[in-house]
């Protein structure tokens, strides 16, 4: 199933992109016991939201506490859980979770209190070594520009690549090239 995907080819050694290899390693889950994180990167289409729901799979058949969530889902559910003040209770449920899949980040920018949020998110899982699985079309070095700020961006930044494991995907978009030409028109 994954080794047919463009980004699992061998790659240099040195190489930060996805090899076959790396990918298999995250299936036995020691990332979660040792509570690292994992940061997705690559243009849209070629498998980052894939990828992260097979191992949030994985994580669940190993009777782990999983949640998967597109990070505006999360961030709108946590603004409305200001306004009936139960942010505190709507926190615990981003938190706490043995794996947080967010799917998503960096298709829409940012406001400062939305980014504050995913800040308290990211800085308390963080904290309780709790792993985080990121997805991003956005290089971190561009993250400033979708998290309201650099410093902000900066701090989760810091937090998320600490102990991380991060993946680059390249190649063309699978829907792109799983897509069936349209006959012509007579």
């Amino acid at each position: 199933m994954i080794s047919g995907l463009p980004w699992a080819t061998a790659a240099p050694s040195n190489a930060v992109f996805v090899t076959l290899d790396r990918i298999l390693r995250l299936m036995d889950l020691e990332f979660l016991q040792k509570g690292a994180s994992i940061v997705i990167i690559g243009n849209p289409g070629v498998g980052k939201t894939f990828l992260a729901k097979i191992i949030g799979w994985r994580a669940c058949q190993a009777n782990q506490r999983v949640l998967f969530t597109t990070a505006m889902d999360m961030l709108n559910h946590l603004l409305a859980s200001q306004v009936d003040h139960s942010l505190v209770r709507k926190l615990k449920l981003y938190t706490e979770p043995t794996l947080l899949v967010c799917d998503e980040l960096g298709y829409l920018s940012l406001d400062q209190q939305t980014s504050n949020l995913f800040y308290q998110v990211i800085s308390t899982r963080h904290a309780r070594k709790r792993s985080t699985l990121i997805t991003t079309n956005t290089a971190f070095s561009d993250w400033g520009n979708i998290l309201y700020n650099t410093t902000i961006a900066t701090a989760i930044a810091d937090r998320l690549v600490e102990n991380s494991e991060i993946f680059l995907l390249g190649g063309d978009s699978l829907r792109k090239t799983n897509k069936t030409p349209n006959p012509p028109a007579d």
